[in-house]
């Protein structure tokens, strides 16, 4: 395993360990999500580079939009509920409620 894959790996495998244990705010979950898409475009960047097929470029720059609408669609539900709610604490966020 090269060093480049190794650590495209490692931050996937973070960022998976930080959505999965740190689940207090919706924030820190918001960024875990946005880590493990950064690891994947990058994965998916160097990819068809190594293998020398230019025809698979247009992948990450397609995951990267899908990302991008993500992270905006992320931030305003963030916005939204802590307006209803009064905080980003995942622990107020009942969907029974609503």
């Amino acid at each position: 395993m090269t060093p480049l894959h190794f650590s495209y790996h490692s931050a996937f495998i973070i960022s998976i360990m930080g959505l999965s244990l740190h689940r207090t705010h919706l924030i820190s979950t918001l960024l875990c999500l946005e880590s493990m898409m950064l690891s994947l475009f990058i994965a998916l960047t160097m990819w068809p580079t190594q293998l020398q097929i230019p025809s698979l470029m247009l992948t990450p720059m397609l995951m990267l939009s899908f990302s991008a609408c993500e992270a905006g669609m992320g931030l305003s539900l963030l916005v939204a509920s802590s307006r209803t709610h009064g905080s980003d604490q995942l622990q107020n966020l009942n969907l029974l409620q609503c």
